[in-house]
């Protein structure tokens, strides 16, 4: 589905286990950098937030994390903000390759989540949401469920605010693409410890 006039934020938010230096959580670290490499060569991948006194994009305002940090923090807070050109470019990307392979080890650095791992949400093409923008959209996510403000790949809507569906054979043919152009990232990744 073409989002025309409007670009698709997702927010990403999880506890790690320990620290955010720990040999716990080192298998993340190292992977990070390839999975922004790998978003970068994706179709479909508009721009992603920094964060603030880290090297690389200008952060999209004061880091926020949402509730879930204060009520389960027996680690750190990891969380990522990107906007996409659509649904299917997102998906492609999530679930192929390199960011693939992270999801299949999220459970070694993070705690299990009682909430949904990210939110979507629209804006208009040219905006940039906020760290605070993402985290209020899972809270509603959780508090709410989905809907045209907050919603996820299960149950999406368009930014026309109406509930659609995803073109899984745009997903299949944009997949395909992606692993090609990551070339040697993947490779790396999987020589890496968890």
């Amino acid at each position: 589905m073409t989002a025309g006039p409007h670009h698709l934020a997702v927010y990403n938010f999880g506890i790690y286990v320990d620290s955010s230096e720990s040999v716990a959580v080192r298998g993340f670290a190292l992977r990070e950098p390839l999975n922004f490499a790998a978003a970068e060569r994706a179709p479909g991948f508009i721009a992603r937030s920094g964060y603030q006194g880290v090297p690389g994009p200008r952060s999209w305002g004061q880091l926020v994390f949402p509730r879930f940090l204060s009520q389960h923090s027996r680690g750190a807070g990891v969380s990522q903000l990107s906007l996409w050109r659509d649904l299917e470019s997102l998906m492609a990307f999530t679930y192929t390759g390199v960011h693939a392979d992270a999801l299949k080890h999220a459970r070694h650095w993070n705690v299990v989540q009682e909430w949904p791992p990210m939110v979507l949400f629209w804006v208009p093409a040219g905006q940039r949401p906020e760290w605070k923008d993402g985290a209020e959209r899972l809270e509603m996510l959780v508090d709410h469920g989905s809907g045209p403000q907050c919603f996820t790949f299960k149950e999406p809507y368009g930014p026309d605010r109406i509930p659609t569906a995803v073109d899984r054979s745009l997903v299949k043919q944009l997949a395909a693409g992606n692993v090609a152009a990551q070339g040697g990232l993947l490779d790396a990744v999987l020589k890496l410890p968890v």
